[in-house]
């Protein structure tokens, strides 16, 4: 390898990292902010946040990957542009097409680990990603009983304690009400103090309480006059509660498999092809079903019509009925026509359902190769504009990848939704890639020729010459 080409690829990879680094991260807290009612307050080890945002983090790699390389791109020929460098390359005997080169190899590697990523990598996390975001969803607030408040997490208990210790251990002025037997038995036990404690497994929250009262009311839920009450003295009392539902269950991984997005293109090109089978056989019952006594009835009028030589039938029918008849007759058709009427669109919404849901497995194997087409595609745009405008730092280089960028995700973002609603078959998915692809071959192509297509002073000039003439 030449000291040039190590000088490029420094100086491409570096911004390469950072710019992945940062569109990750900021991703990252637009996903925690989302979140965050559902992560605070719920005692959850750091360990099990860790694992969340690590895959979160794997899921927000195909928006991310593609902006790293145009900005990266964009940056380093920029950088070399505007220093100069780029200069002493083309005096060097070094084209701009050889000088991208390294580069280009680089984001080939890039292209190809992309789609191993989309496929293999990405299924696995998306999985593991949204069961544990639905575990800790799940997962209900940590136990948090604040003096005079009355806490009423618990199932079938609200308790409220006049002051606690700063360990949350020592209570005093507790106050328990019992409603786990239903209205038929109400209790309610007063303590002076006591102490708190979950058990070794966290399983039960314990309270052991001293010098208080207990006091039962039993109810038939008939007689609310004369309802019988107990109450009994005790020096301590031990109270176990359980909290099984507050800690944090992991949900079996096989319940959320079969997602479209949890599939690589085997599983889904397996899956497409047995939900079109299904879709099909629903199709051959719906004409059985609806279509088919439609055909019978007009085969039986034409019959019919053939031997009477009559070729009005239902016309012919009607008038020899009375008036009250023929309005009942007319109204038990009109009646016949809305319920299959009804039915049909039943079953056109059943099956624009159930086809929009095999265009997301579709859409889903074309993103895993529109993905690492995206890296290749954003470079050949990235590295001829950085030549053109010359233009390094962070400035110019930023701005005309966020523009980029949004132009295709939102270009994205339209076909997707017009292949999802069938307006456009799965190919569609590669429309946001054929509209970058002429743009990219004509900034290679100004790049690589040198071209004064995007040069001001050369349109200045261009204008002024024009100017002149018509005076």
């Amino acid at each position: 390898m030449k000291k040039i080409d190590r000088l490029i690829l420094r100086s491409f990879v570096g911004p390469l990292l950072l710019t992945f680094s940062l569109s990750v991260l900021v991703l990252l807290m637009q996903f925690v902010w989302k979140y965050v009612d559902d992560l605070v307050g719920k005692g959850l080890e750091f360990s099990v946040i860790a694992e969340l945002l690590l895959y979160a983090s794997a899921t927000f790699v195909p928006m991310a990957l593609p902006i790293a390389v145009l900005f990266a791109s964009i940056m380093t020929m920029g950088n070399f542009g505007e220093k100069y460098e780029l200069v002493a390359m083309k005096a060097g005997g070094i084209s701009v097409r050889r000088a991208m080169m390294p580069m280009a190899l680089v984001v080939l590697l890039l292209t190809g680990v992309a789609f191993y990523f989309a496929n293999n990598v990405m299924p696995t996390a998306m999985l593991k990603y949204r069961v544990t975001l639905y575990d800790i969803t799940r997962k209900k607030p940590a136990i948090n009983i604040r003096p005079g408040e009355y806490y009423k997490e618990l199932e079938g208990y609200v308790i409220r304690v006049g002051e606690k210790s700063k360990d949350g251990r020592e209570l005093r002025d507790v106050v328990i009400y019992d409603h786990t037997k239903g209205s038929s038995q109400m209790n309610v036990i007063v303590a002076q103090r006591g102490n708190m404690q979950a058990s070794s497994d966290n399983r039960f929250l314990r309270f052991t309480l001293y010098d208080g009262y207990s006091y039962s009311e039993l109810s038939d839920g008939k007689n609310f006059l004369r309802r019988p009450f107990t109450t009994l003295g005790f020096s301590e009392m031990y109270i176990n509660i359980d909290i099984s539902s507050f800690a944090f269950n992991r949900t079996m991984e096989g319940e959320f498999k079969g997602s479209y997005q949890m599939m690589n293109i085997y599983q889904l090109d397996t899956s497409v092809a047995r939900l079109d089978s299904i879709l099909q056989e629903k199709y051959s019952n719906y004409r059985q079903t609806m279509v088919a006594p439609l055909h019978a009835w007009q085969q039986y009028g034409a019959n019919v019509s053939s031997h009477s030589g009559t070729p009005h039938l239902p016309h012919t029918l009607l008038q020899k009925l009375s008036a009250a008849d023929r309005s009942r007759a007319i109204n038990h058709a009109r009646n016949l026509a809305q319920g299959a009427l009804n039915e049909a669109q039943m079953y056109a919404d059943t099956f624009a359902g159930e086809r929009e849901y095999i265009n997301r497995h579709h859409i889903e194997w074309h993103r895993k190769f529109t993905l690492s087409v995206a890296c290749l595609l954003l470079f050949l745009i990235g590295a001829p504009f950085g030549s053109i405008v010359r233009k390094g730092g962070l400035g110019l280089p930023l701005v005309a990848s966020v523009g980029f960028f949004v132009l295709y995700y939102v270009v994205g973002m339209i076909a997707e939704k017009a292949v999802r609603e069938s307006a456009l078959g799965p190919e569609g998915m590669w429309i946001s890639s054929l509209v970058m692809l002429p743009i990219g071959i004509v900034l290679t192509l100004q790049a690589t020729t040198d071209s004064s297509f995007f040069d001001g002073s050369s349109w200045r000039k261009f204008f002024g010459r024009l100017f002149c003439r018509s005076h």
